[in-house]
């Protein structure tokens, strides 16, 4: 008995010490989890300096974290830049947005009207929704991306972090304290395998299945929009390349709108070409991803889109890798559970 209230008590002293923890580290989650992604994306390179190159593990560990931001955070740091003199510019012409759109809203209503469609009754109530849901989507991505990057003191604690984190992950990779960790894991070491598997799985299959596939959907929209003059071009590109994480929303929710409003503005070959840009770009990604995939690994599109909504809206950008992976994690500890503790089988 008295045994017994020991293990109560230190049961309950881990307990409270992991929620407090938990709550410590809950504002840098996202952190601790982009040092995890670069791990896995680093670690054949990680490998590959130390195993042929025969360079010292701390020196190695160094070397990829340097690579890392000039790779990763440079790149970021200039496109945010570009992206927030884009909203700048987008937030002093707001007024000349609004009127392009009630201009098209106009020319829709006469159009209609012209095909003897009765709409008098609700000519004023659709204008009048137009603008309000077009301000909302102009206010809403300039509030969503200005508030991602305040608190420069918060990320740089941030971004500390992370690289610490990171430097350690390889450094100590084989090490006591990592196998402690395994072993913590509460699972047979089959499905503790599985679980490490399924985590490299789900970073590669994101980042570059889905992320290549990004990356030519904004890269080509981008174009486009700067060759006929679109205001904030690296704004919709980059939006557009966020939206092709989602399986079935996808960049055709910036390259469909911004057809009709050119066509709208009577800019007929700007709206040609974003149609044809498109489809393009449709057409891409489903040739493009289904290769990569198979390479890569796959993830089933309904735990894909609703991954990333919950993880967009929980951790932010990041979520776009970390919501598919939590999911996936909650679907594949269930089965764990299942074929361990509850088939009888070790």
């Amino acid at each position: 008995m008295k045994k017994a209230v020991k293990m109560a008590l230190a049961l309950l002293i881990i307990a409270v010490l992991t929620v407090l923890i938990t709550y410590a580290t809950l504002p840098y989650l996202n952190y601790i989890f982009g040092a995890l992604i670069l791990f896995i994306i680093f670690r054949p390179l990680y490998h590959f300096l130390i195993r042929r190159l025969k360079i010292r593990k701390q020196f190695a560990a160094l070397l990829i974290i340097i690579i890392s931001i000039f790779v990763v955070l440079v790149p970021l740091y200039f496109l945010l830049n570009t992206i927030i003199d884009e909203i700048e510019q987008l937030l002093v012409n707001q007024a000349s947005i609004l009127a392009s759109i009630e201009a098209g809203g106009h020319f829709l209503t006469d159009s209609l009207l012209r095909l003897n469609i009765p709409i008098n009754i609700f000519q004023a109530k659709i204008e009048e929704k137009a603008m309000e849901l077009a301000s909302q989507a102009v206010n809403y991505t300039s509030l969503f991306i200005v508030e991602s990057i305040q608190n420069l003191s918060h990320q740089s604690i941030g971004l500390l972090i992370m690289y610490f984190l990171l430097y350690y992950l390889f450094t100590e990779e084989d090490s006591d304290f990592m196998r402690q960790v395994s072993v913590a894991v509460p699972f047979n070491e089959e499905n503790t395998a599985t679980l490490l598997d399924e985590f490299r799985k789900i970073v590669r299959t994101t980042l570059i299945a889905s992320g290549a596939v990004a990356l030519v959907q904004g890269g080509i929209l981008t174009i486009v929009f700067v060759i006929f003059n679109i205001q904030g071009a690296f704004l919709w590109g980059f939006i557009a390349a966020i939206l092709s994480f989602l399986p079935v929303v996808g960049a055709p929710f910036i390259w469909v709108p911004a057809t009709i409003v050119q066509f709208f503005q009577k800019d007929y070959t700007a709206a040609i070409a974003i149609l044809a840009a498109g489809i393009f770009i449709s057409v891409i990604d489903n040739f493009l991803r289904p290769i990569i995939q198979k390479r890569v690994g796959e993830i089933h599109p309904f735990l894909s889109l609703l991954g990333v909504v919950i993880g967009v809206s929980l951790f932010g950008l990041l979520g776009i890798v970390i919501g598919p992976l939590l999911l996936s994690y909650f679907v594949l500890t269930v089965q764990m559970f299942s074929r361990e503790y509850l088939s009888g089988k070790e």
